[in-house]
């Protein structure tokens, strides 16, 4: 048997010696490598074994995109999501509702925006087993139609109107309250957020609160421009007009009194300013006289909120 030779000059026959070694009897014995113990080796062996099984089942990218081509070319259909749904186009003076043609013989209804007639409205949808409700944000017409059926316990959806604008065709009342039906039956709507009642509530309060803080600030800048086209200089006097000793002085010049003695005389003794100053200050100009009716009348309007919010301790 020829020898055949490796790049490094050593036979075939050493390189099997090597790899295997022949017991007396003639049986191989496999050589474990250094270090390795007999359970170290059939855990390697166990491993190696899984690794193979685990690539053998590995799914390609590939594989992947061809089984979503197959699932989506089996089921190309849209999957009804709200068997029971509605879909109202609100309107400043009525509402348009729809609802599935195999449920009424009259699947669009006109309905007008009074309470009475909201009522009425969430009636008819329990009468046809309606259960979900899509709607859209239109101005603030939809805030009391919105509550009406979330008393009722319906489930409202308030949607984006730029999700539902895509509507084929010539748009109208009624085939938009259709489009939004076919949009929500097959699940194609997202709701939009809307805290519960209660935060509802409080938020109102808040909001409203700010617009009056609002209102009295713009009051006091236009009482402070009065002040200084009269050449009333109280506010380099006084740190803040609408304080204690600011509102008795405004109050008496409102009422008609023009000395600046009694004026200053109306001074808290907590006023770091002394009394000379104030008498300075309340010399007006009598060029001023139509600015300070001006004020007059702006202060008697926007009186109420600030006396509100911002009236000081005594």
């Amino acid at each position: 048997m020829p020898d055949q030779q490796y790049g490094s000059g050593v036979p075939a026959i050493v390189c099997l010696v090597a790899a295997s070694r022949l017991d007396p009897v003639g049986e191989s014995v496999s050589i474990r490598p250094p270090g390795r113990t007999a359970n170290q080796e059939e855990d390697h062996r166990a491993m190696t074994s899984r690794r193979t099984s685990t690539s053998e089942n590995k799914v390609t990218q590939k594989q992947k995109r061809k089984l979503q081509r197959q699932i989506w070319t089996d089921n190309p259909g849209l999957d009804v999501v709200h068997p029971d749904a509605a879909g109202i186009d609100v309107g400043n003076s009525e509402h348009y509702v729809a609802i599935a043609p195999e449920k009424s013989d009259e699947p669009v209804q006109r309905f007008g925006c009074f309470t009475s007639d909201l009522r009425n409205l969430a009636r008819v949808l329990k009468a046809h087993g309606i259960r979900s409700i899509a709607m859209q944000s239109t101005g603030v017409y939809w805030i009391p139609l919105y509550d009406v059926l979330e008393e009722e316990g319906f489930e409202v959806y308030l949607v984006n109107a730029r999700d539902t604008r895509n509507l084929p065709g010539r748009k109208s009342d009624v085939q938009e309250s259709q489009w939004l039906l076919k949009l929500h039956t097959y699940g194609l709507l997202r709701n939009s957020f809307r805290p519960t009642s209660e935060i509802r509530t409080l938020r109102t309060y808040w909001r409203q609160r700010a617009e009056h803080v609002q209102a009295a600030s713009e009051c006091v800048n236009r009482m402070q421009k009065c002040l200084t086209q009269m050449n009333l200089q109280l506010a380099n006097v006084i740190t803040d007009i609408m304080g204690q000793t600011g509102q008795k002085i405004l109050r008496s010049i409102l009422t008609g009194e023009r000395n600046p003695e009694k004026l200053a005389d109306m001074r808290d003794y907590r006023i770091q300013a002394s009394r000379d100053e104030i008498v300075a200050s309340c010399r007006e100009r009598r060029e001023g006289v139509a600015a300070r009716d001006t004020e007059n009348r702006e202060s008697r309007c926007y009186s109420l909120p600030y006396r509100r919010f911002h009236t000081p301790a005594q």
